[in-house]
């Protein structure tokens, strides 16, 4: 079931929040990836979590929409300058550890604390540089804008993960244990036609698919390269290496994130801006049997929002499973570095089968 809003900005309440946040992405390009690297060793640092009371803002107490279930959600802050500009999350298999990457060439690890479902806070938190091979900072802007993160082997606290960069586009594997993420261990070959893609909308999203044919395979999208037919581009690695596959462009949204599902399809979560109506996020879960070389992905719509509901500028999502072991979609917010104009919110949802 498709849920959509079609809702105006007659209400004042909520032609503010379309305002800020306009005016917040214009100013993009002189946010969070021009940031100057904004930590140099790994550090302890407070987040503060304020609870999200409902996702639609005019019916706090509605819970369902379409497929999703509301859980919960964190609006996150914290005085260390190395938080903000997240831009790829990643959850350990209960849903308690978090990693995530931030644009300005930064990780960070936490844990969620949950009453019931409902996530409640965030503790245990530290920032700490992504690094080069052979443990090199990394220096220049065009290196250091990492876009999304998954996990490829074992666990947060012990195994090795994928991380996504733009500009200098590439797809780095990093050893995870206690302490953080490594230096990159490898790259993933280049697609060669992944150099079509602009300087910043590179690689947005990269997953490990979890079952079936192509188990153990990577896949990742650009945030906008469209084929001739106008499809979304994206790859799978394969024995044969990368090889391409594509999403169909409806609406215009732009892909800023992917997780794998434990049946061996993904989730894709999308952005659009326009002016008459501010930011709309969407997601789509694709399919186990959509997802093969040369394939063409349209998947099913799962929920799309604009700023009637609790959203910012949605960037990462993640997957695990629940208590009762359900599928739980986590999505996180990129601030650009704008904690005036913006919000790093956590979203939490149950993703039901019916």
């Amino acid at each position: 079931m498709r849920h959509t809003s079609d809702r105006r900005w007659s209400c004042p309440a909520l032609a503010a929040p379309v305002v800020t946040l306009a005016v917040a992405l214009v100013a993009l390009s002189s946010s969070s990836a021009a940031q100057k690297p904004v930590t140099d060793r790994i550090q302890p640092i407070e987040v503060v979590a304020r609870p999200i009371a409902g996702f639609d803002r005019q019916d706090p107490d509605k819970r369902r929409f379409g497929r999703l279930e509301w859980r919960g959600g964190l609006v996150l802050s914290s005085p260390a300058a190395s938080f903000g500009g997240w831009s790829g999350l990643v959850l350990d298999a209960d849903g308690r550890r978090l990693l995530a990457v931030s644009d300005a060439g930064a990780w960070l690890t936490a844990e969620i604390a949950y009453t019931g479902v409902r996530p409640t806070g965030v503790g245990a938190a530290r920032t700490g540089p992504l690094l080069a091979l052979g443990g090199k900072r990394l220096t220049r802007l065009r290196d250091r804008d990492p876009e999304a993160v998954t996990l490829a082997e074992g666990s947060l606290g012990g195994g090795t993960a994928l991380v996504a960069f733009e500009r200098n586009h590439r797809i780095g594997r990093f050893r995870l244990d206690e302490t953080g993420l490594s230096a990159p261990l490898s790259y993933l070959e280049r697609p060669r036609d992944a150099r079509g893609m602009s300087s910043n909308m590179g690689f947005e999203s990269v997953s490990v698919l979890q079952a079936g044919r192509f188990k153990g395979s990577p896949v990742a999208f650009s945030e906008r390269l469209m084929d001739a037919r106008g499809h979304h581009t994206g790859w799978i690695w394969t024995g044969n290496g990368p090889r391409a596959v594509y999403l169909t462009d409806s609406g215009g949204f732009d892909i800023t994130d992917s997780a794998p599902l434990r049946d061996g399809g993904l989730v894709v979560l999308e952005r659009r801006f326009r002016w008459t109506e501010g930011v709309r996020m969407r997601v789509r879960q694709l399919g186990p049997g959509e997802i093969s070389p040369g394939s063409v992905m349209k998947g099913e719509v799962l929920l799309e929002a604009d700023m009637g509901y609790q959203i910012d500028n949605m960037e990462g999502v993640a997957v695990h499973r629940g208590p009762r072991g359900e599928t739980v979609l986590t999505l996180i917010s990129d601030d650009n570095f704008n904690p005036l104009l913006q919000r790093t919110v956590l979203l939490q949802f149950t993703l039901h089968d019916d």
